[in-house]
Formats: structure tokens, C-alpha cells, sequence
């Protein structure tokens, strides 16, 4: 980077200029500065995907697998290369900067964004974060690692005060952000919270004395959105942009002022304006500088996607061979998750993909004609409606699929009309000026008689009309979290009976508000049903007459969202009592969890097999019946600990004054647990074969150790070695192996450097033998 070029422009720039630089201009970009050649830096989430600066449908986004599945593979090359594709993704969209990794820890399992973390190990998190961020940032795309730091709960996350220790906040919570700060990370995201007492986007200790000098960091230190909330205490802390740019903004004019007054110094400004113009040269956003060599999205994504899920697909139980599925001339594909798949978790980390395979579809393409498929819910564990699907939509205008959106002023005077291929519709701005009323319609032929649900979903005024039938609504967010408020709108329900094959019009009119915090709305519907009781019974008696039950439950984004966490690791609903009742009524019952955090799951050993396939993105239904048939190994291992019930498991929840007390110091996750409360220990995962371990030699900070492929079909090792120290075990390295039948490997194992000395090493894994159901530990 030729600093000397950079300070020229710098030069070039009134006080106004670079001030006005470093706040937002507009939700997800930095002014551009033409007369210097800077272009407009463009931002946009995600951990899961790129979804641009839109929310919208017609603008797709590759989904890819959530950040805790990604860790599951314990795999750093598969994490650069998963992040080579989000920067190409980036490329392709026009984005420079994109908000991810997020690298928080799981420092409990009822984190509302456990599943958008890596791990609650920090050696894990920060070997994978940072290939991630060397993966993005090979395509010429900033990354963004956040939140730093202590944003490990989302209850009260604007204010709460996370109190850590000298030791735990060294050796666990700021580990993953040095590794990925020498990384060469371009971008950091400051958290909301508050650490020991002062707000993130004011620790000058945290944001200078250790990241930008200790760790020497020389790019840029953005704020979460709205998280700055002073001017000069932030400013002279270290802060260098504040976003997203709002008219309330703390920076900008109030900042001038303040360097103007001599509250900040403009030599400070100046260094936050060169890291600015230092990233958009990296970005190739700044005029005279290389341009990033040319990236775009392969191909063969879909196909690298499919890979990437079957591989973080985690094998916990395997009794007698139940898995693969051989030839099954019957089987029972049951559970709410099988008919309404949880692809993505909820909040910023939300994209639209083209299409999401559900299980149901991965099966019927995996196993042919020759398999009868019978599919049922068993239970409605979602609390919210599914939005109307375009299958029943069309357009009144065109008479194509989709919902007809048209915009009026307060007199009614039409301002715009679009078609849109979604019943559920996000607005961070692109609201055309002088908007008063929002109306969506469309026509819906019901492919059932019967009642039919529709639901309003959204933040104020409303009025749904189907058919006939007027239901009137305000609806009003709750206290919490605006974002949830935006993607977890509140809903009012009505009830309509409709004749199958007969189109009605339906119509949602919504009187818009300007000012608020981006706007949401959409239509919901749930087509003529059984009651739960009887959608049970359906189930368990379609899995009495099959050849095996394929059981998928799992969690939705009612339970894993941004801007709450949960109360209960229990399944929503009573997909508990679900499972069992398919247990008793055939032994051959396969449970597959759709998750992103751990759940209880009390019905464990009455089963034959359980897969935990994740949150696994768009190709999750073909990557799990791949998993279930065979045609790819189950290559995942846990990145944190599955609690048997709730006892010892860590709040997250804020004390009265605001505080979190991290009490627990470094005791988290197998750190924590006693054994007798843990139902899957970190590390955990099976495979479709059996391995044998050698001696382990250590050397130069190296340990190798030989393993051998015993059983017959190829397989994958995830090689784990823990040291011992004092009475405490830490993860001290891990490498991926893959041998065919019979195969020796030689693995190498580069350990942490900051392992204690002396400690004692082991590597080792539990392994099951497939033809005997018989379970035993390899220590080399």
C-alpha cells in the first residue's frame, strides 16, 4: 500500500470532507468523494450469505450453511474456500465490504445467535475465522469481524454490561479477534454492549490499546448499526465510522464542531479518514490504485454448497447399522421441519436464496421411484404463519405468479406499481417520497376446501381483505429489539372459508409511516388442517406401516433470531412427545434435527440414529439425504457441547442493574460441564466407518499421529488432540484426515502456541463399530 499516495488524497479533503466520510450516507454505504477518486463504499450483511444492499427477492443470494455447521467440519482450507465464495458473491453484487465472520463464542447454548458463531472453543473459532477472513478477502472484499467484543447474548445487547475477567477476556473472548485481526482482516464491527463498565464504542483501552496497537490493526473500526451514541467519547476512543448515517446522527456536524472546539484532535480524524481510503484501495474502490483481481460466483456453487452441509452434518447416534438407508421400499418422512425446513436462522443474517431443497425433495431425488414416500407434519411447532406461497398466487395485472405492489400519496394517486415474487416484503428504504398507503394484492386459488388461515404480519396500520371478508388491524412491535420488530413482525390472524380451484382476490392495505426503523409486511397463510391431535396420530400410524421413519425436527426462527435469546433448549411444541410416539411404533426411527443451537433431545437413546444437520442453507435437503443414503460420509463433529438437560447450563440473561456477570471465567463449554450433564461432549460425531489410532510424537510444535481406515468404505477423521494441565483439558490442535478401506495416514497436527508447559497430550475420538453397535475410545 503506497501510504504516501493515500496522504495525498487526505490532503485534498476540507475538515467538512473527511468528517462527513466517516458517517454513513445512507444504510449500507460511505459517501464517495469523486474529485479525490474515491467511489462510494458499499456494506452489506451477512455470516450466511451476501444479501446486498436490498432486502429482496428479486435480487437472490446464494445461502449458505450457518457459521456453526462451517465450524462443525473443524476444516480451515474448507473455511477459506467458503469464504472465497461469499467474496465472490460480494463481487458480484457490487458489495466491497461484507459484515462477517462473526466470532463471538458460544458461551452458552441459549444465545440467541449461537447459531451465527462458530464455536465455543477458542482455538476452533479462531483457526476457522480466520480462514474465513483470508477466503473473502482473496476475492477483494473487506471482511468484517464482529462484534467486538463480549457480544455473546442478545437480550438488552444495546446496553447490557458484560463483566469479564483479566483471563477469560485474554484467553477466550478476544482470542478469535487477534487471530483474526493477523489474520489481515481489512474491517471490525464494535458490539452495542458495554465491557466492565464502559460502552464498546467508547473503550478506548479495548479499541486503541489492544486492537489497533497491540495487535496493530490498520483497518477500519465500524460501528454496529446505531451503536455509537456520543461524539467525542467515541471518536477520541478509536471509533473510526459510525453507521448507518441516520439524520440523527451523533458524528457528522456534531463532529466537526467538536474537532472545531478542540475536543478531538483533526490529527485523529485524519488517521480514521486514511483507513477509510486504505480499505477502498484494497477494495478497489479508490482511483489510481490495483484493481483486486477478478472474482465471480462459480458455477458449481449449488454443487459446493451440498458439499459443505453433508460435511458439517454431525452423526450422534448409530445403533445397529441404521444408517445408510439401504433399499427401503417404504419410508415415513415425519415432522413439522420435514414440510417447513429451517434453512437460515432469523435477523441481519437473513438472504434470499433462489430456492431452498427441503428434505422431503432430497429424498424423493435420492431414493428413486422404487421408494414410497409418505410425508406428515405430526405437529405444528411454529408459532408464526408461513407466508402466502407464490404456487397460489397471481398477479391480477399480468396473471403471472406473484403479489402486485403499488404505492399511493395521501390522495390516493397511484405513484408506483411492481410485481414482486414474495408475500413477504422488507424495506430499508427504496420507499418511493411521498408514500401514504402500501397495498399488496393478488389472486389465490386454494388448492384445498376448506378454512383457510391468512395472517397481517407487520408493524402498524393495516387492513386484509380476502374475498369478501375485512379484518382491520394496528399492530404494535413489542419492547424489544427493533430488529426483531423488522424480520419477527407481530400477527392477526383471520379465518376464511374457501371452495379448492375457485381464485378469491386478496388484498393487504397498509398505511405507511416514514421514520420508522425500515419497514416489514407480509401475508401469512396455513392451508385447511387437522388438529395436532390428529396430525400425530397420522403420523405415528404412517410410521407403523413403513419400512423406517425419517423424523425431522428441529427449531425455526421463532427460537433463533437476532435480538433475543432463548428461554428453554427444548424443542418448540411437542416435537418431543413426537418423537418418542414414532419410537415406539417403529424401531427403525431416524431422527434428523434442524438446528442451529443444541436442544434437549430426552428421546435419544429410544431411537436407532440421530443426524444434526444444522441451519444448512439452500441445497440442505439434497445434503441430508445424501447423508442418510450414504452417498456422503457424515463428516461433522461438534464445535460445542450438547447439555443433557438445563442443569449448569449458563444464562444469558442480564441481571436487574444491567449487568452479565461472566462469573464462570474460563469455564465455558466442555470447560464447564460436569459429565453427568452432558448428553454429546464437544468433538463428538460419528462416521460410516471405523478408524484406529498409532502412537502420537510431538515435535516443534507439532504433533503427528497415524491413522487407519479399518472398515470397509471410505471415511473422514477429524484428528483432535487435547493437552492436560493442572487438572483442566483444552483443545490443543485438530486436522482433517480422509483414507479409503484400509488406508494409513500420517496426520500433522499444528498446535496452539499457547498451550501450557508442561501439559500432557492425547488425540483420540470415540468411535463406533458398525457391525457390532459396540462403542470404544482410540487414545494414541
Amino acid at each position: 500500500m503506497d501510504e504516501t499516495r493515500l496522504r495525498e488524497r487526505l490532503a485534498d479533503l476540507t475538515l467538512e470532507e473527511k468528517v462527513h466520510l466517516l458517517t454513513g450516507d445512507g444504510f449500507w454505504t460511505l459517501r464517495p468523494v469523486p474529485r479525490i477518486g474515491l467511489r462510494g463504499l458499499v456494506m452489506s450483511d451477512g455470516p450466511s450469505g451476501v444479501r446486498g444492499t436490498a432486502w429482496d427477492e428479486r435480487r437472490p443470494s446464494l445461502l449458505f450453511p450457518n457459521p456453526t455447521a462451517l465450524a462443525a467440519t473443524w476444516d480451515p482450507a474448507l473455511a477459506e474456500r467458503i469464504g472465497r465464495l461469499n467474496g465472490a458473491q460480494a463481487r458480484d453484487k457490487g458489495v466491497h465490504v461484507q459484515l462477517a465472520p462473526t466470532i463471538n463464542l458460544h458461551r452458552t447454548p441459549l444465545g440467541g445467535r449461537h447459531f451465527e458463531n462458530y464455536s465455543e472453543d477458542p482455538l476452533l473459532t479462531a483457526r476457522i475465522g480466520a480462514a474465513f477472513v483470508r477466503g473473502v478477502q482473496s476475492a477483494g472484499v473487506a471482511a468484517t469481524v464482529k462484534h467486538f467484543v463480549g457480544n455473546d447474548s442478545e437480550t438488552a445487547r444495546m446496553s447490557y454490561d458484560a463483566r469479564i475477567g483479566g483471563e477469560a477476556l485474554d484467553e477466550l473472548y478476544l482470542r478469535p479477534f487477534e487471530a483474526a485481526v493477523k489474520a489481515g482482516a481489512w474491517a471490525v464491527m464494535a458490539a452495542y454492549n458495554k465491557v466492565n463498565g464502559t460502552s464498546m464504542t467508547e473503550h478506548r483501552e479495548l479499541l486503541t490499546g489492544v486492537l489497533k496497537e497491540r495487535w496493530g490493526f490498520d483497518g477500519v473500526l465500524l460501528s454496529d448499526w446505531t451503536a455509537i451514541r456520543s461524539t467525542e467519547e467515541s471518536a477520541n476512543a478509536g471509533m473510526d465510522v459510525e453507521m448507518p448515517g441516520l439524520p440523527t446522527s451523533p458524528w457528522r456536524d456534531k463532529l466537526v464542531a467538536a474537532v472545531r472546539e478542540g475536543g478531538v484532535a483533526e490529527e485523529l480524524i485524519d488517521d480514521k479518514v486514511l483507513r477509510v481510503l486504505r480499505l477502498a484501495a484494497r477494495v478497489g474502490a479508490l482511483d489510481g490504485f490495483p484493481q483486486p483481481p477478478m472474482a465471480t460466483t462459480p458455477p458449481d456453487a449449488r454443487a459446493r454448497l451440498r458439499d459443505a452441509a453433508a460435511q458439517s452434518a454431525v452423526l450422534l447416534r448409530n445403533e445397529n447399522g441404521a444408517l445408510p438407508l439401504d433399499a427401503v421400499r417404504r419410508l415415513a418422512v415425519i415432522g413439522p421441519n420435514a414440510v417447513r425446513f429451517s434453512a437460515q436462522g432469523g435477523g441481519s443474517a437473513h438472504v434470499n436464496p433462489e430456492h431452498v431443497v427441503n428434505p422431503v425433495e432430497g429424498l424423493r431425488r435420492a431414493l428413486g421411484d422404487g421408494t414410497e414416500l409418505i410425508v406428515r407434519p405430526g405437529v405444528y411447532s411454529h408459532r408464526r404463519l408461513a407466508f402466502l406461497p407464490l404456487s397460489l398466487t397471481t398477479d391480477p395485472e399480468t396473471g403471472e405468479r406473484g403479489v402486485r405492489l403499488e404505492f399511493f400519496d395521501a390522495d390516493g394517486a397511484l405513484i408506483e406499481s411492481e410485481l414482486r415474487k414474495a408475500a413477504h416484503l422488507v424495506f430499508l428504504g427504496g420507499i418511493p417520497r411521498g408514500t401514504a398507503r402500501i397495498v399488496a394484492r393478488t389472486q389465490v386459488t386454494p388448492a384445498e376446501d376448506g378454512v383457510h388461515t391468512f395472517a397481517i404480519a407487520g408493524v402498524g396500520e393495516f387492513e386484509l381483505r380476502v374475498g369478501e371478508t375485512r379484518a382491520a388491524a394496528t399492530l404494535t412491535p413489542g419492547q424489544g429489539d427493533p430488529v426483531e420488530a423488522l424480520l419477527r413482525p407481530p400477527e392477526h390472524r383471520v379465518e376464511v372459508e374457501l371452495d379448492a380451484g375457485v381464485p378469491v382476490p386478496v388484498e393487504l392495505h397498509h398505511t405507511h409511516a416514514p421514520g420508522r426503523f425500515g419497514t416489514a409486511f407480509g401475508i401469512g397463510h396455513h392451508e385447511p388442517h387437522p388438529s395436532e391431535d390428529g396430525a400425530l396420530a397420522a403420523a405415528v400410524a404412517a410410521a407403523r406401516d413403513a419400512d423406517a421413519a425419517a423424523v425431522v425436527v428441529g427449531t425455526n426462527d421463532d427460537v433463533e433470531s437476532e435480538g433475543f435469546d432463548r428461554t428453554s433448549l427444548t424443542l418448540p411444541g411437542r416435537q418431543d412427545e413426537l418423537v418418542s410416539a414414532v419410537a415406539a411404533a417403529n424401531p427403525r426411527t431416524i431422527v434428523v434435527v434442524n438446528a442451529g443451537a443444541p436442544v434437549l433431545m430426552p428421546w435419544r437413546d429410544e431411537v436407532a440414529a440421530v443426524l444434526w444437520a444444522w441451519l444448512p442453507g439452500q441445497e440442505g435437503g439434497d445434503a441430508i439425504a445424501d447423508v442418510l443414503t450414504g452417498a456422503a460420509e457424515p463428516g461433522g463433529r461438534l464445535p460445542t457441547t450438547f447439555p443433557a438437560s438445563h442443569d449448569g447450563v449458563l444464562s444469558p440473561i442480564p441481571a436487574g442493574d444491567g449487568s452479565l456477570d461472566y462469573a464462570e471465567g474460563t469455564a465455558i463449554g466442555y470447560r464447564h460441564y460436569a459429565p453427568g450433564q452432558v448428553a454429546y461432549p464437544f468433538g463428538h460425531g460419528l462416521g460410516y466407518t471405523t478408524w484406529e489410532y498409532g502412537a502420537l510424537t510431538v515435535s516443534g510444535g507439532v504433533a503427528e499421529v497415524t491413522v487407519q481406515n479399518t472398515g470397509s468404505r471410505a471415511g473422514r477423521e477429524v484428528v483432535q488432540c487435547y493437552a492436560t494441565a493442572d487438572g483442566t483439558v483444552r483443545l490443543a490442535g485438530f486436522a482433517v484426515a480422509e483414507a479409503a478401506p484400509g488406508e494409513a495416514v500420517a496426520v500433522r497436527i499444528a498446535l496452539d502456541e499457547r498451550l501450557p508447559v508442561p501439559c500432557a497430550l492425547r488425540a483420540g475420538r470415540s468411535v463406533t463399530d458398525l457391525r457390532t453397535g459396540t462403542t470404544q475410545t482410540d487414545i494414541g
